[in-house]
């Protein structure tokens, strides 16, 4: 597995990953000034933020590069405001100026940085707003988790997280936007939120990574997995917290 290649893990993906905190698609939907803006979700992956958004009034266009995330999310996302489109962050295909809204959701640390921040200002219409965004596990609120995660660094000391929304990109992000002419007036925001998991559906969450399996290579994610089999064996749920961080740029006229 490469990383970055979610071409194996699709349908895991599609089925076991969790949703946003609602609360920040509807502020970055509201921060448009329209009932319904068009925005552009660039590397889609199966859908998840698309659906939120489209749920919260936008009309999405959903630009992803891997065939099989995108067809996932094809099958997922019946809304009609919701469109499927085949391209990348740093050549969606959409016209120039098109766009009120343009966002990336666990996916801004994949592309090249500065020619996708190109074309978001490219389609982005004046005026217009650019959010990237992670959903990050908020493992220090059960000791459960917090103890599979203890384990997952005892198994790889030196891991450095690419895509966590605590990765060294994020937690950058916020100078590395302000520096670029095509964006100005950076903000932050986060939101919590809770879901309730089966041991199955939190075991799925973890099949769906690309990240860690590839750092840690087959034999010690397998290894992983097991220790997470044991330690989650005859529970009826698993209270899970995450943390959606997400950083807003307006469009530099």
């Amino acid at each position: 597995m490469k990383h970055g290649d979610f071409t194996a893990l699709a349908e895991n993906y599609a089925q076991y990953r969790p949703g946003y905190a609602p609360m920040i698609a509807d502020i970055f939907v509201r921060l448009s000034g329209e009932a319904h803006p068009r925005c552009l979700d660039a590397g889609a992956g199966t859908g998840i933020w698309s659906r939120q958004l489209a749920a919260a009034g936008a009309v999405v266009e959903a630009v992803e590069p891997n065939d099989a995330m995108r067809q996932a999310g094809e099958r997922q996302s019946d809304a009609p405001a919701i469109r499927w489109h085949k391209g990348t962050a740093e050549a969606t295909g959409l016209e120039s100026g098109s766009c009120r809204l343009a966002c990336m959701a666990s996916s801004f640390h994949w592309p090249d940085f500065a020619a996708a921040v190109r074309e978001f200002h490219r389609i982005l219409m004046p005026g217009g707003y650019f959010m990237a965004l992670w959903n990050t596990r908020f493992f220090e609120s059960n000791p459960l988790l917090a103890e599979i995660e203890a384990y997952l660094r005892h198994l790889a000391p030196e891991m450095k997280r690419v895509s966590s929304g605590r990765s060294e990109f994020c937690n950058s992000l916020r100078e590395r936007l302000a520096a670029r002419p095509e964006f100005a007036d950076v903000v932050y925001l986060e939101g919590r939120h809770v879901e309730y998991q089966s041991p199955q559906r939190y075991l799925g969450l973890w099949e769906s990574v690309n990240d860690v399996r590839v750092q840690l290579g087959e034999a010690k994610f397998a290894r992983f997995l097991a220790m997470i089999r044991e330690r989650t064996a005859g529970l009826e749920r698993i209270e899970a917290e995450y943390l959606t961080r997400a950083w807003i740029a307006r469009r530099a006229d």
